[in-house]
């Protein structure tokens, strides 16, 4: 069989079909497999050894929600479209309780993911939530395999 190369844009893309898949059945524990071990070539294996992989569990003020969910979605998309480090950000909400948040994040090393929180979009997003945000849980994690198809 031979190797395909896949940028983390594309491999991206198909956890993201992936999780819209796990998410639209509600269960909360098969998204986070998911994340953890959808399929991605060979090749890009060797990579994780260097990365950066989180989980953020988030406990958001129902009163602020939809307010949260702009500032969370607009820190994500500058963050992997301007940061070359950040290789993933994927943020969800609990089917049966939309005020729990997980985020899944992947930066590149350890000085992709400090130099990250340095940059401004990631300064605003902190302080434009600090008072939505009732809790958060930031689980630090060991990549095993993380993994996509190539987008067809």
């Amino acid at each position: 069989m031979e190797a395909i190369n896949v940028t983390p844009a594309v491999w991206g893309k198909q956890i993201c079909a992936t999780l819209k898949l796990a998410l639209g059945s509600g269960l909360l524990l098969i998204l986070i497999i998911c994340m953890l071990s959808v399929f991605m070539p060979q090749s890009a294996l060797a990579q994780d050894k260097n990365q950066v992989v989180r989980i953020a569990k988030l406990r958001i003020d129902s009163a602020q929600l939809d307010n949260y969910m702009a500032a969370l979605k607009e820190h994500a998309e500058t963050a992997v479209r301007v940061e070359p480090g950040v290789l993933t950000l994927y943020a969800v909400a609990e089917k049966n309780d939309p005020t729990r948040i997980t985020v899944f994040e992947i930066y590149a090393d350890a000085a992709a993911y400090q130099a990250h929180l340095q940059t401004p979009h990631f300064k605003k997003y902190k302080s434009t939530t600090k008072d939505m945000v009732k809790s958060l849980e930031l689980v630090e994690t060991v990549p095993i395999v993380l993994a996509a198809k190539p987008r067809l």
